[in-house]
């Protein structure tokens, strides 16, 4: 017996308009409730301190976290309002016996939800933007330093080749949703990136877990609806000509939605491919690398006329200086404690701007001098302390990671 089906049927049983009762509030309401939240931050406010009795705080928007309280408590509030809905919805319309025409939009609402989301999800791995290479200040912290998500992040990030395998199979998913024909297979490729992307969200601490889970079960419902693959390949079983149930029986508005398909397909991919292939410039890897780009070991460091020895215990000696972003350094203590600086730059008069973080000071206190590539001479005062400190280069290319590269014949695993 087939519960939801994408082919028309006069008459549903009560389990099947239970179910499409179900799936129609619940994830019509999470989108909804997802991408309106601000709106109804009151009343989700209220829900959270009497009934969970939350009393610390926490903002809406998550700070990039997608599993943030305030997003548990839009999930409850979905639950339990689709709960309610059914049962209202199921007493009111009792009588009805289906709902082909509703069935078919929702399913509707439910791929272009899809395809957004994987084109945004495809297109920014394959562009590199969602994992970069490793920092210069990750190559120098210890690998038990790094949390469960920067070490996904960092394994991610290695591979330019990898991040566009997945994301082209997360684009390919999402453009195969577009025609009809070929959804169930669009559903079916998301559904095995997708449950990837879910497991390593919660394998290694990713807070998007609760997004992920729905973009699964949204290709789910679609991929269930056409249950030709399930009797090919696990019934083993003859499939009957499937007839695509549609509302609109005109040609001219087949056309017409044909074409605003493929006009909207091609000014979302050119905006998203713009859009992301300027990032690109100035954020991924190509982006253009500040004037004294590199990691910096110091060798000699002089406060105050008196040379600080490389003491590991010493934790205002630097050890590194990481000039990895514009106007941005890190400075490592030999004690292995980090800093950030604002570091600018006047090539012009050789002067550098050195100031803690959140320091309002906008002076250049610092000359520089920079021989060659290989050596770099730093002089002047920070915290009224006078510094005179010369570095040399440490090459991030002969770190193992970025120099072992790929390798089609490997007598012996080179696992280190």
């Amino acid at each position: 017996m087939k519960l939801l089906t994408q082919e028309y049927k006069e008459h549903w049983n009560t389990v099947s308009k239970l179910i499409f009762r179900a799936l129609f509030t619940y994830f019509t309401l999470y989108i909804l409730l997802m991408l309106l939240n601000p709106l109804f931050e009151v009343p989700f406010r209220w829900i959270g301190k009497e009934v969970f009795k939350v009393n610390y705080e926490y903002e809406v928007s998550g700070n990039g976290s997608g599993d943030h309280t305030f997003a548990y408590l839009t999930l409850f509030v979905t639950v339990v309002l689709t709960l309610i809905t059914v049962v209202i919805w199921s007493i009111l319309d009792r009588n009805r016996k289906s709902y082909n025409m509703l069935f078919y939009w929702f399913l509707v609402f439910l791929r272009i939800v899809l395809v957004a989301v994987m084109l945004l999800y495809g297109f920014v791995k394959v562009f590199k933007l969602q994992f970069p290479s490793a920092s210069l200040t990750h190559l120098l912290d210890p690998l038990g330093d790094f949390s469960p998500m920067g070490l996904a992040w960092t394994y991610m990030g290695f591979s330019k080749g990898f991040n566009v395998f997945v994301g082209f199979m997360e684009v390919l998913g999402g453009l195969l949703l577009i025609p009809r024909r070929t959804q169930t297979l669009g559903s079916f490729i998301i559904i095995g990136v997708m449950a990837q992307v879910a497991m390593m969200n919660f394998c290694y601490d990713i807070p998007v877990k609760l997004f992920s889970v729905h973009l699964v079960l949204m290709a789910l419902v679609i991929f269930i609806t056409d249950d030709r693959f399930l009797k090919v390949f696990i019934k083993n079983k003859a499939v009957d000509v499937f007839t695509y149930y549609h509302p609109v029986k005109n040609n001219k508005y087949h056309k017409v939605i044909f074409w605003i398909k493929s006009i909207g397909l091609f000014i979302l991919v050119s905006l998203i491919s713009f859009n992301f292939y300027t990032t690109e410039s100035h954020r991924g890897n190509n982006r253009e690398k500040p004037l004294l780009y590199g990691i910096w070991e110091a060798s000699y460091f002089i406060k105050n006329g008196d040379t600080l020895q490389p003491l590991i215990t010493d934790n205002y000696r630097w050890r590194y200086l990481i000039v990895d972003l514009k106007d941005k350094a890190t400075v490592k203590t030999m004690d292995d404690l980090k800093y950030q600086y604002k570091f600018i730059t006047d090539s012009t008069s050789q002067k550098i701007m050195i100031h803690k973080k959140d320091s309002e000071a906008e002076h250049y206190n610092f000359s520089y001098k920079n021989p060659n590539s290989e050596f770099l001479e730093l002089d002047g005062i920070i915290d009224s302390d006078t510094l005179h400190i010369i570095f040399s280069r440490k090459d991030h290319e002969k770190f193992n990671l970025n120099s072992r590269g790929f390798n089609w014949i490997n007598e012996r695993p080179y696992n280190r």
